[in-house]
C-alpha cells in the first residue's frame, strides 16, 4: 500500500473540508494507494454523530465522495465533479467503536463519464455504507488550469 501525496497543500485558497490535514472542522482524510483500490483510514469521534454514537449520514456521503473523487485524482491523473452519487446505508456505523476502513475503484468509464463504488467498513470488516458515484471528468489541461493538478503521485513517486 503507497500513500499518495496531496497535491494542493501548498495551493493558495486550498481549505478541503474532505483532504486538508489543516481544516479544524474538517475530516482530514488521508489516501492510500492499494492496487486498483484507493484507501482510507478514519477514525469516527463524537463530533461527527447524528443520534448518540452513530456517524451521521451526511458526514458518510462526505467521506465517500471524497475517496471516489481522489480514485479519478489518481487513477485517471485528472479532476471531476459529481454528477451523481446513490448511497446504500445498510448498517449503522458507530462513532465509538473502533476505526472504519474505506475503499474505492473505478468500475466503469465510458467516455467523460465515471463511475466509481466506494464502501465503508467499520473495526470488525463489515460492510455498513455502499456509495455509486458517476464522475464527469475534466481534460487534462482544465485540472491543471482550474485545480492546480498536474499529478497526484505516491510518496515513492516524488
Amino acid at each position: 500500500m503507497k500513500k499518495l501525496v496531496n497535491p494542493w497543500m501548498e495551493a493558495e485558497g486550498y481549505h478541503c473540508f474532505g483532504c486538508d490535514p489543516n481544516h479544524a472542522s474538517g475530516l482530514k482524510m488521508e489516501f492510500y494507494e492499494d492496487g486498483d483500490d484507493i484507501v482510507s483510514f478514519w477514525q469516527p469521534t463524537t463530533e461527527f454523530q447524528s443520534w448518540v454514537n452513530i456517524l451521521h449520514g451526511g458526514i458518510q456521503a462526505a467521506l465517500l465522495d471524497e475517496l471516489c473523487g481522489w480514485v479519478i485524482f489518481r487513477k485517471f491523473q485528472t479532476g471531476a465533479v459529481t454528477s451523481k452519487m446513490e448511497i446504500r446505508y445498510r448498517k449503522p456505523v458507530h462513532t465509538n467503536q473502533g476505526g472504519l476502513t474505506l475503499r474505492a475503484q473505478a468500475i466503469e468509464e465510458r467516455r467523460n463519464l465515471v463511475t466509481v463504488v466506494g464502501r465503508i467498513f467499520d473495526a470488525e470488516g463489515q460492510m455498513c455504507t455502499e456509495a455509486t458515484c458517476t464522475y464527469f471528468l475534466f481534460p487534462k489541461e482544465r485540472a491543471a488550469a482550474e485545480m492546480g493538478l498536474t499529478a497526484c503521485k505516491t510518496e515513492d513517486e516524488i
